[in-house]
């Protein structure tokens, strides 16, 4: 099977075509891919660390209110889809898939009007403006909530869940506290604010890093992503002490070993990880970013505080404190932290990426 994969801007799209890329290829050893994405976006970084070919259109995403710049992206667009046409009549594929993020636009309407099978998969409860646009086109839709179904074509699309789900089910809980350097008689709470970092959670856990000595059976991970790493490095080091039981990652590659590790989870609510989580049923304190489209996080993150799997604080009341009380009434609660596990598991979908590539075999072109 030859698959063109597409999608990007943040790990939330990239990261489900990979997954799925690596259970087509554990399903077919001898298939082939091609990544095509943006230079700007995270993709540029993530696809040929996974050994992936990649390739570039430029496109940039419309504006909700009328601009010239919208002119531009529409010339954009129009470029974009004939650079994307040129790249998959060189690629021959068997099947597209697109995974969200404005780049996918271009490159599933290309292929759609070369007569290629496509599937669209939707992390969100709330679909982005691609998305829709591209079901119309889609051979397939894919979604990862039940809520989302009616938001697509009835006839042609299917709850799959995220394919983020099954990539997690290969984690080994040892070998991620062998990378962390924590063992087994610690539990692990890992702070994670995305594949960016988040300034609003790094802010309260530097305000809260006093207090973690007063959980010693626990080890804390934060990982403050890339951009944020040396300002959060220099405010630690300018204070008096640091607990014993803080490590603190600008990155972590190796997310399913850690996660499988993991007691609790503190992070952004994204579609990929609320998959992560609920596949291996980790209790969660979520922190919605509040700067997305629809609010889609928070809309995400409500869905798993209604069945008893996570809490939800939003930006606006997290601060030290707040993120500290809910840490608290958790790791000192092992009954809640049982229920909210078992809620977790309730919702997961661990199978996603397999029934995402029978989707895809059912539509790919024969030869």
């Amino acid at each position: 099977m030859r698959v063109v994969l597409t999608g990007g801007g943040t790990g939330g799209h990239i990261y489900p075509a990979l997954a799925v890329a690596r259970e087509v290829s554990r399903q077919n050893p001898q298939a082939a891919f091609l990544y095509i994405g943006s230079k700007q976006g995270l993709e540029a970084q993530l696809v040929p660390r996974a050994d992936i070919p990649f390739q570039s259109v430029e496109i940039s995403g419309l504006k909700r209110k009328l601009s010239l710049d919208n002119v531009k992206t529409v010339w954009k667009f129009i470029r974009a889809v004939s650079d994307a046409k040129r790249m998959l009549r060189e690629f021959q594929p068997d099947v597209v898939i697109g995974t969200g993020g404005y780049v996918c636009g271009p490159v599933v309407y290309a292929a759609a009007k070369l007569g290629i099978p496509t599937l669209v998969h939707e992390q969100n409860v709330v679909p982005g403006l691609t998305n829709k646009f591209l079901s119309r086109s889609a051979s397939k839709v894919a979604v990862s909530f039940s809520e989302s179904l009616a938001f697509f074509p009835a006839g042609k699309t299917v709850l799959t869940g995220n394919p983020r789900a099954t990539e997690v089910m290969h984690g080994n809980a040892e070998a991620g506290r062998r990378f962390l350097g924590v063992d087994a008689s610690k539990k692990i709470v890992l702070i994670f604010g995305g594949s960016r970092g988040a300034r609003a959670i790094n802010e309260a856990v530097l305000a809260m890093v006093e207090h973690m000595s007063a959980f010693p059976d626990t080890h804390f991970v934060y990982v403050t992503g890339d951009v944020h790493y040396e300002k959060i490095s220099t405010s630690l080091k300018e204070m008096e002490s640091l607990p014993g039981n803080l490590s603190v990652l600008s990155f972590v590659h190796n997310m399913p070993d850690v996660l499988a590790a993991t007691h609790v989870l503190v992070s952004r609510a994204g579609a990929s990880t609320l998959a992560e989580v609920t596949a291996l049923g980790v209790p969660s304190i979520l922190i919605p970013s509040p700067y997305v489209t629809n609010n889609h996080q928070e809309k995400n993150a409500r869905g798993l505080e209604r069945a008893g799997a996570a809490q939800v604080i939003v930006e606006r009341d997290l601060n030290g404190q707040s993120l500290l009380q809910a840490l608290t009434e958790l790791l000192n609660n092992q009954k809640r932290w049982e229920e909210m596990r078992k809620s977790s598991l309730s919702l997961g979908m661990p199978k996603a990426a397999t029934d995402i590539v029978e989707q895809l075999r059912s539509i790919a072109r024969k030869k």
